[in-house]
C-alpha cells in the first residue's frame, strides 16, 4: 500500500468497509420496503460518486479508513434496493434466472474492478487518483440509469424519521436463515481473495496482479448466466451442492499453488463456483421472504455476506501477516468452511426434505 499499510491493515480496511456496509443493511432493507427501491439505490450511488473524489485527497491511513467507513455505509444501500427491485419485476418461476443476470453485472463490477484497476495503474504510471476518478464516473453513469427507473414498490411512503428507528425484526429476518448460513460459509473466501490474492500473485511472479481477477471474472460471468435458470428447474439446494464442492476444490488448489498455471486454474474454478453460488442463494432468500418485506429479507442475507467477507479479510490478514510461508493458510481455511457449507446443505435437505 502506498499510504503505508501492512497485510493486516489491508485486512482491516476491507473488513471495515464490509462491516460498516453490514451495519447499514437494516436501514436499507427497511427504507426499501417503505420509501421505495429507487431512492435507496440512488442514495448509495450518489455517495459513491462523491467519495471517489475524496480518496486522492486523504492519502494517509487514518483518512483512508474514514473514507472506507462512509463508503461502506453507502454501499449497504444500492445492492439491497437493487435485489428487491428485481424481485418485484420477475415471476417466481424466473427468479433464479433473474438473480443470475443481476449477479452477472454485480460480478462484472466487483471482480473486473481489480483487474481493470491493475491495468490502469500500468497505463498511468501508478497514479492512484485515476482509479478513484474513474470509479466516480462509472457511479455517475449508474445514477443516470437509476434516475430513469419507475418505482416498483406499491405502497410507497414519504420519508419519515421514524423509519430510521431500527427494530430487531429489521435486522434479522428468520425466514432467510438457511441461505444466510450457507452464505456465511461460502462468502468468507471472497474476503480472503481480496486480501491475499495480490500478494500471492506477486509471490508467484505475476506482474499484473489483476490477471487472477480477469480469469475469475470471465469464469464467473459464464456460470452466472446459467446457474440461476438451472436452480429454477431443479431447485436451489441441489445447485448449491455443486457450488460448495467446487469452492472447496478451487480454494484448495489456490492455497497450494506455486505456479502461475495452477494459480489461474484455481481462479477459473473459483469464479465458476462463486457464479453458481451467489445467484442461487439470493433467489432462495427471495423465495423464503415475505411479499411485503423483500427488502428486509435481502438486507438480512446481505448482512451475512458482509460478516463473511469482512471476517474473511480480517482473519486472512492475521493469518498471512506478510509471512509468505503461511500465505496458503487462509485459502485452506476457506476451503474447510465451504465443505462445512456442503454438509449443512445435506442436513437441511434431510431435515426438511426440500423438493429437488
Amino acid at each position: 500500500m502506498s499510504i503505508g499499510g501492512s497485510a493486516e491493515q489491508k485486512g482491516y480496511i476491507i473488513a471495515l468497509f464490509t462491516l460498516v456496509a453490514m451495519a447499514s443493511r437494516p436501514f436499507s432493507g427497511r427504507l426499501s420496503d417503505t420509501i421505495g427501491r429507487v431512492p435507496v439505490m440512488m442514495f448509495g450511488t450518489v455517495v459513491c460518486i462523491l467519495i471517489g473524489f475524496l480518496y486522492p485527497v486523504l492519502t494517509f491511513v487514518l483518512g483512508f479508513f474514514a473514507l472506507r467507513f462512509v463508503h461502506g455505509l453507502s454501499t449497504g444501500f444500492t445492492p439491497t434496493g437493487n435485489a428487491a427491485y428485481v424481485a418485484d419485476i420477475v415471476s417466481k418461476e424466473e427468479r433464479g434466472a433473474a438473480m443470475g443476470y443481476l449477479g452477472f453485472f454485480n460480478s462484472l463490477g466487483m471482480a473486473a474492478g481489480p483487474a481493470l484497476g491493475s491495468q490502469l495503474m500500468l497505463w498511468v504510471d501508478g497514479e492512484y487518483k485515476w482509479l478513484f476518478w474513474l470509479s466516480s464516473l462509472i457511479a455517475l453513469i449508474s445514477a443516470l440509469v437509476i434516475f430513469g427507473l419507475p418505482e416498483t414498490l406499491q405502497a410507497k411512503q414519504k420519508m419519515k424519521l421514524e423509519f430510521l428507528k431500527i427494530r430487531w425484526e429489521d435486522v434479522f429476518e428468520p425466514r432467510v436463515i438457511k441461505p444466510s448460513i450457507v452464505l456465511l460459509f461460502t462468502a468468507f473466501s471472497f474476503g480472503v481473495v481480496l486480501t491475499v490474492v495480490p500478494d500471492l500473485a506477486t509471490h508467484i511472479g505475476m506482474q499484473n496482479k489483476g490477471t487472477f481477477f480477469s480469469v475469475f471474472t470471465f469464469s464467473s460471468l459464464f456460470s452466472r448466466l446459467t446457474a440461476g435458470t438451472v436452480s429454477d428447474r431443479i431447485g436451489r439446494v441441489p445447485v448449491l451442492y455443486a457450488s460448495t464442492i467446487l469452492l472447496t476444490i478451487s480454494l484448495t488448489i489456490i492455497g497450494y499453488s506455486e505456479t502461475r498455471t495452477v494459480f489461474l486454474v484455481g481462479s477459473a474454478i473459483y469464479g465458476f463456483a462463486l457464479g453458481i453460488n451467489s445467484p442461487t442463494i439470493y433467489a432462495w432468500a427471495i423465495d423464503l421472504s415475505s411479499e411485503t418485506h423483500k427488502g428486509r429479507g435481502m438486507g438480512t442475507v446481505y448482512i451475512a455476506l458482509e460478516i463473511a467477507i469482512g471476517g474473511g479479510a480480517l482473519i486472512a490478514g492475521f493469518m498471512f501477516a506478510d509471512q509468505y510461508e503461511r500465505i496458503g493458510w487462509p485459502f485452506l481455511l476457506s476451503a474447510l468452511l465451504s465443505a462445512l457449507g456442503f454438509i449443512y446443505l445435506l442436513f437441511v435437505r434431510k431435515r426438511e426434505q426440500i423438493p429437488g
